[in-house]
């Protein structure tokens, strides 16, 4: 697996959902290889734990660790790019552990030891009436442009593998199960997924520019903690 060298800003003041999108894209061309990216840490204002992200030297390659404890905070990589027909995501992780309480469907469950999150622009021609209103009012607070819609690429407690589920937050958010259950626990795990037709499956057209992917390990609604470690996240045409 290669190397994932993060960028980790551990110094910089805690970063809201909008200043973290408000960041200059990156051109495509230079995000081919996510690992040299520029990754930032993403807090939320309602909650206090946040992640512990690290840089650790795992079976030999230099992978990122994260550790949850009834917390929750991302890291996110910034750019813009239209998918084509096709476009591939690859990524290794591994997991400690599934949360007993977790559970996809429902808010109390909604932690998981590992996630990838795709977000992507607002598509104003696929959305309602309603949609476009609640997005103009919420863009409305801040200066910066809030993303549309995302995907969440996770690793299931309840949900069964291969299963997409509204988030229970918001219907604008799919979580995918990619792994699910404990079969697979402390055993690194290599994915890759076709986002264009993750995206038109859960949402029935196809995508809007991605704006930004992150990593997540949250723990908040649960209470419970868990490890996880990230490796070789990748994008392809």
């Amino acid at each position: 697996m290669k190397h994932l060298n993060l960028i980790i800003l551990l110094s910089m003041c805690i970063l809201s959902i909008a200043k973290s999108y408000a960041q200059s894209p990156q051109a495509f061309s230079e995000i081919d290889n996510l690992s040299n990216s520029t990754w930032l840490p993403l807090t939320f204002k309602n909650i206090a734990k946040h992640t512990d992200y690290q840089l650790v030297v795992e079976d030999g390659n230099t992978v990122v660790h994260a550790r949850t404890e009834d917390s929750a905070s991302l890291l996110v990589t910034r750019f813009n790019v239209k998918p084509d027909e096709h476009l591939k995501l690859h990524w290794c992780w591994k997991v400690s552990n599934i949360f007993e309480a977790g559970d996809a469907r429902s808010k109390s469950g909604d932690d998981y030891p590992a996630r990838i999150y795709i977000a992507f622009a607002f598509d104003a021609k696929s959305a309602t009436f309603m949609e476009k209103l609640k997005y103009n009012a919420a863009n409305a607070f801040t200066e910066d442009t809030l993303p549309g819609s995302a995907l969440n690429y996770i690793w299931a407690n309840k949900l069964p593998a291969g299963q997409i589920v509204n988030n229970p937050y918001s219907e604008q958010t799919k979580m995918i199960a990619v792994q699910s259950g404990k079969a697979e626990l402390g055993q690194w795990v290599c994915n890759s997924r076709d986002i264009v037709a993750d995206y038109q499956t859960a949402f029935g057209h196809a995508p809007p520019p991605i704006i930004a992917i992150g990593i997540m390990s949250d723990s908040d609604n649960t209470g419970e903690s868990a490890e996880a470690w990230y490796d070789d996240i990748r994008i392809e045409d």
